[in-house]
């Protein structure tokens, strides 16, 4: 039986755009994201947005970032508006500041890292711009501030100007501050919790049986609504618990959970519909009001936000009490004319031969693992340019995918690139090693020969990839960002192109020794690793090389 969009449980039911790592939407990508979900009954959407948006007075604040303008930011919520979708700006007031501590204007302001300095003048005027801006180009009288993760507050500068204080008492006095700032603007101010709910626990976020401390309760300025937020469960009790904690620590919390897209370049549509499936059959039960589902870009925002269809379709079914799968997998095949299945494919790269029970990273980490320094070689088992080959094979069959088809061309020129390139490194080894012992001579200078096609088919993959790829993230995202792309694939290639030239002055007798070749290779993740077993990492430089960036 069809549901009807006005069936939503939730008074906000929406998405939030991760804006601030690299990937900016165009307002043109920003348009289509409202009116997809708009159609199927969201009527939020929550903008992330750092530092990218122009502040009256700030020159560097978003610089060289693809910030949004002021009328940008106008033109969309007033497009947000006239679909009946509210638009909300999430902002940093605190923590999360980290593009902007490296230029000289900001830095005297600064705690450490990324935290902005509590009790600071000139801090909480830059703050009151911020909310300037957002009174004039948002609708919404409500801004999400952040406040999340500032684990080292007071341990910087603030130590140093103030000496050593109690550090809940800092980030109440500072939440005091903003709080006042915002209603001097006539707005209501979202926090993620936390911060307040650490406080109350005796220290830590996902204690659902924690005892919540009155006094910190108290703390909270009346302006100031919390937001619980969990991406990491598939089990409903644990939603359960949290958000009943949360009740105790402030009513009307709203909840937070993720279609995850921060992992790579590949969606993670299986994990986020399980994931979700068990927070929004919990926020039902204990009647929570608003609920949106966050799509971060960690670590360069590869991944493209319409990947994620199927677990925003699904999810906006549970929303209206619809659970039975078959029907919603229905749905969406007559919706869009291509099955949900076949959708979940865009998944494969990132998890082949891999349940979604759990989130990995694999395509990734692979892509970008160096062929001689092999730091996540202990990571391979040996089958895995098989599984990308059947990967690719199967992308390339979608015959369907309309306005969608970009997607999966990427995704398949990526699986093709890793049929070769993901156990390249552990071949390079292996062949090396025989050919220094000299073992096999004839057999090993064929190895080493096929082996320098391989590394010459990757290549010209990789430039197909790139193309692929790049025409996906201008599809979507402004250009301001994608010079990261183009430095991290275009350092992969070159990288390629000089371990392949060493190999080849090894295989014509020019040299005899290739250093990292010798060197033993240790397992990164300090003996914990598993071969064949994918992990939960998303870090480029760290990955890359052992070296510093």
């Amino acid at each position: 039986m069809e549901n009807t969009k006005g069936t939503v449980a939730f008074k906000r039911f929406g998405t939030m755009l991760d804006c601030s790592r690299n990937a900016v939407m165009t307002v043109g990508a920003l348009k289509r994201w409202i009116d997809l979900t708009v159609d199927l009954g969201y009527n939020t959407l929550l903008l992330y947005i750092e530092d990218t948006y122009e502040i009256e007075g700030e020159p560097y604040f978003g610089y060289m970032r693809g910030r949004y303008s002021r009328e940008e930011l106008k033109k969309v919520d007033r497009y947000a508006r006239s679909k009946g979708m509210e638009l909300i700006p999430c902002i940093q007031t605190l923590a999360h500041l980290n593009a902007i501590v490296r230029w000289p204007a900001y830095q005297q302001h600064v705690d450490t890292g990324d935290i902005l300095l509590a009790g600071d003048e000139a801090v909480y005027e830059l703050i009151d711009r911020m909310f300037a801006t957002m009174s004039e180009c948002f609708g919404s009288r409500t801004v999400n501030i952040g406040m999340d993760e500032a684990h080292m507050i007071g341990r910087g500068k603030y130590y140093d100007l103030h000496g050593d204080r109690d550090r809940s008492q800092i980030l109440v006095e500072h939440v005091k501050r903003v709080a006042e700032i915002g209603r001097k603007h006539g707005l209501t101010l979202a926090m993620w919790s936390d911060m307040f709910f650490r406080l109350a626990a005796g220290g830590e976020y996902y204690d659902q049986d924690a005892d919540i401390d009155e006094s910190i309760k108290e703390q909270i300025p009346d302006n100031v609504e919390l937001i619980y937020w969990d991406y990491y469960s598939t089990e409903k009790a644990r939603y359960d618990g949290m958000l009943s904690a949360h009740n105790k620590l402030k009513e009307g919390t709203w909840f937070a959970g993720g279609l995850w897209t921060w992992m790579g370049f590949a969606p993670h549509n299986g994990y986020s519909i399980k994931a979700t499936e068990a927070a929004l059959l919990s926020c039902r039960e204990q009647g929570i009001r608003d609920v949106f589902l966050t799509m971060w870009g960690d670590n360069g925002g590869e991944c493209s936000r319409f990947a994620m269809l199927p677990a925003l379709f699904y999810a906006a079914e549970l929303a209206r009490g619809n659970n039975d799968r078959d029907d919603i997998e229905e749905k969406f095949e007559r919706k869009y004319g291509i099955s949900f299945d076949e959708f979940l494919l865009l998944d494969l790269p990132g998890t082949p031969g891999v349940s979604d029970d759990h989130v990995r990273d694999a395509e990734k980490y692979l892509l970008y693992n160096d062929c001689f320094m092999g730091l996540l070689d202990s990571t391979l088992a040996g089958e895995e340019g098989a599984k990308y080959a059947a990967c690719g094979q199967r992308i390339g069959k979608v015959q369907k995918a309309g306005e969608w088809g970009g997607l999966f061309e990427t995704q398949k020129a990526l699986c093709e690139v890793l049929e070769l390139k993901a156990q390249l490194g552990m071949r390079t080894h292996e062949i090396y090693a025989a050919v220094r012992k000299g073992v096999g001579e004839d057999e090993s200078r064929c190895a080493l020969e096929e082996l320098l096609s391989d590394y010459r088919k990757v290549l010209e993959r990789l430039e197909r990839f790139y193309e692929a790829y790049k025409k996906q993230w201008f599809a979507e995202n402004k250009p301001h960002g994608f010079d990261v792309q183009d430095i991290r694939l275009g350092g992969l290639s070159r990288r390629i192109q000089s371990c392949l030239d060493r190999l080849e002055e090894l295989y014509h007798g020019r040299i005899q020794v290739i250093e990292e070749l010798e060197e033993e290779q240790l397992d990164i993740q300090g003996g914990n690793g598993a071969p064949g077993v994918a992990l939960y990492f998303n870090s480029w430089s760290t990955n890359v090389t052992a070296n510093v960036i």
